[in-house]
């Protein structure tokens, strides 16, 4: 497990071994895990933010992006 990507909103843990990113939502306390296709497409997604705009509010857009409509809830037992 890394840390590749820590804001105030979000941040991205990424898990080698399943060759995988969990998003993490920390404002809404939601997360969503991705894998395969979809992790690649993420990377190449933040990849292509151009550098001169690469910055937390682009970053953390693009995240909310994918997060939409299918984080699901963090639930502490």
């Amino acid at each position: 497990m890394n840390i590749l990507y820590d804001s105030a909103n979000y941040a991205i843990v990424a898990y080698p071994a399943q060759e995988g990113f969990e998003l993490v939502d920390k404002a809404a306390s939601r997360s969503l895990f991705v894998q395969g296709s979809v992790a690649r497409d993420l990377r190449r997604a933040l990849e292509d933010i151009p550098d001169s705009e690469r910055d937390e509010e682009s970053i953390d857009a693009l995240l909310d992006s994918y997060c939409a409509g299918a984080a699901r809830p963090i639930i502490l037992h």
